[in-house]
């Protein structure tokens, strides 16, 4: 048997719409990696925010977090660490925006926001991951993972512009959800620390199968020798994968019921 590493997405794909784990996701990676494959977990979520779900499946995976600014290895060793260009961080943290446009800043500690949103906290309520309120003034530059916007995508799309005109490649940036700009260190996605992942494991990109739903899981699957996008995914994804396969959607935990398939589990 040849090993595979098999990475996914969280929300919006290995995860269902109530943001857990399925008991079915559970079992099928449990299986998979008792017959010798790898599996790893790639987000725009914080290390801590997915550990939760690395502990819940009890087996030892990789976790590529913050788009790929962080890789943990199964142990919990910081195996990567990449963050923006301090000046680069000051000069997004003072980007003019509406007061209803929400900043965040993901470091290695924690998640620092600009003003309370307790609205955010849903997507978390399984992990139990939270935010530390941290005026602008007083954000910290260094060790920075990723600057976050959250809020009418519109005003989404004029910081996105700023941000382009400012700094050009020495940011990464991209998209997890239509209201959410994720702006990381330039070469910094989930598709760069898969690669170093994959030559780690000393496998190949046609060892990996990888499952995403969004634009920020494009550079991921571009990479995979088979690619799995969501039948919920984002409408520009699926055109971006040359050979892409799509399956069924998160809520029905279709990753798992692929995997079922594929492996004959």
């Amino acid at each position: 048997m040849t090993p595979r590493l098999i990475v996914s997405d969280l929300d919006g794909t290995l995860l269902g719409s109530d943001h857990t784990l399925h008991d079915s996701t559970v079992d099928v990676l449990r299986a998979l990696v008792k017959q010798g494959h790898h599996v790893a977990l790639a987000s725009g979520r914080h290390y801590h925010d997915m550990k939760v779900f690395c502990d819940q499946l009890d087996i030892p995976a990789h976790l590529i977090s913050t788009n790929g600014a962080y890789v943990h290895d199964p142990k919990g060793a910081l195996l990567a660490a990449n963050h923006v260009d301090p000046e680069h961080a000051k000069t997004l943290i003072e980007l003019p925006r509406p007061p209803q446009v929400r900043l965040s800043l993901y470091r290695e500690s924690g998640w620092h926001i600009d003003a309370e949103a307790p609205q955010l906290l849903s997507l978390h309520a399984s992990t139990g991951f939270t935010y530390d309120v941290v005026p602008p003034s007083q954000m910290d530059i260094n060790g920075v993972g990723k600057v976050l916007y959250l809020g009418d995508p519109i005003a989404l799309k004029k910081l996105e512009n700023q941000a382009h005109e400012a700094h050009g490649n020495g940011l990464h940036i991209t998209y997890s959800t239509i209201d959410s700009l994720e702006i990381m260190a330039g070469g910094v996605n989930k598709g760069v620390a898969l690669a170093a992942l994959l030559e780690r494991l000393g496998l190949t990109p046609t060892d990996c199968l990888a499952f995403g739903d969004n634009l920020n899981d494009t550079e991921m699957l571009v990479l995979a020798g088979e690619a799995q996008v969501m039948a919920n995914a984002h409408p520009a994804l699926f055109d971006r994968i040359k050979g892409a396969e799509r399956i069924g959607h998160h809520g029905e935990a279709a990753v798992a019921e692929w995997l079922k398939k594929r492996f004959s589990v």
